[in-house]
């Protein structure tokens, strides 16, 4: 198998248990021709994993964000990024979706290219601050929503947590009545998040690497761990789970590896990468 550029989820895949990057999978990246487009596919904003690409050495790569809704890269010196596609869900639905939060303890963040607006820093933002090592703008949504309407944009992700069985109820509200717009993705029993139906990392990582390096997917090794991870893993020429991936996962890849706690990256690539 001719394979020619790597992709990888970041959270439950590259990281360790501390949430950061080990030393071997910074070494086994870093000792990577950079030539070889080494792409990182998650569903966080460009900021909480532009310092992930510094530590591989990969800055000059592009990035695939939420979840495939952001593709972008950024030229050499310059800090605006270069966007390759953008999908949005639209003001209109961001509004009926916190509607459907009205009396619930369920906390709601929007995100929109590299910005993240959270209604006030409680416990959920606080937990996702440490997370991604981004801070959010603290903003009332409302007024998030109404420049929004009035400039016909939207939310590249909403990020909804809470209690368990309110983020379930709220879970079955949105396939029921939101299908045809949007993917609700559940992460965690108590996170959901929010991405447009037209988009998956699939179909991004596709756009990206036959505009940018004329390379098909069929040439590419991905790695993955949690359900928005199977339609990569099934595209592309060798599509690896790591070991604590979920059983779902588990059954379209190609290949299993070590837990991503264990460099399960690190060792695959080590081991299968020519």
């Amino acid at each position: 198998m001719n394979l020619k550029a790597i992709c990888t989820d970041i959270d439950g895949t590259l990281l360790n248990k501390e949430r950061q990057l080990s030393e071997r999978t910074i070494d086994t990246f870093r000792s990577l021709d950079k030539d070889i487009p080494v792409v990182l596919a998650s569903s966080r904003m460009p900021s909480a994993m532009r310092h992930l690409q510094q530590e591989l050495g990969i800055l000059h790569n592009p990035l695939v964000c939420f979840n495939g809704g952001y593709i972008i890269y950024f030229e050499d010196g310059k800090t605006a990024p270069v966007q390759l596609d953008s999908t949005l869900v639209p003001a209109a639905v961001c509004t009926a979706i916190i509607e459907l939060t009205r009396g619930t303890d369920i906390h709601i963040s929007l995100y929109e290219q590299d910005n993240w607006y959270a209604p006030q820093l409680d416990y959920w933002a606080k937990r996702e601050q440490n997370n991604t090592k981004v801070t959010p703008t603290i903003s009332p949504l409302d007024a998030v929503l109404d420049a929004w309407h009035s400039s016909e944009a939207g939310a590249h992700k909403i990020m909804c947590m809470g209690p368990a069985d309110e983020i379930e109820a709220l879970y079955q509200e949105l396939i029921k009545n939101y299908a045809a717009q949007i993917h609700a993705y559940r992460s965690k029993d108590t996170y959901i998040e929010i991405a447009p139906s037209a988009i998956s990392k699939a179909t991004a990582l596709e756009l990206l690497l036959e505009s940018q390096f004329n390379i098909k997917l069929s040439e590419v090794m991905a790695f993955g761990d949690n359900y928005n991870d199977i339609d990569m893993l099934q595209a592309v020429g060798m599509g690896i789970a790591v070991g604590n991936a979920r059983e779902e996962v588990k059954a379209v890849a190609d290949k299993i590896t070590l837990d991503s706690v264990d460099d399960g990256v690190a060792v695959a690539i080590e081991k299968y990468w020519k």
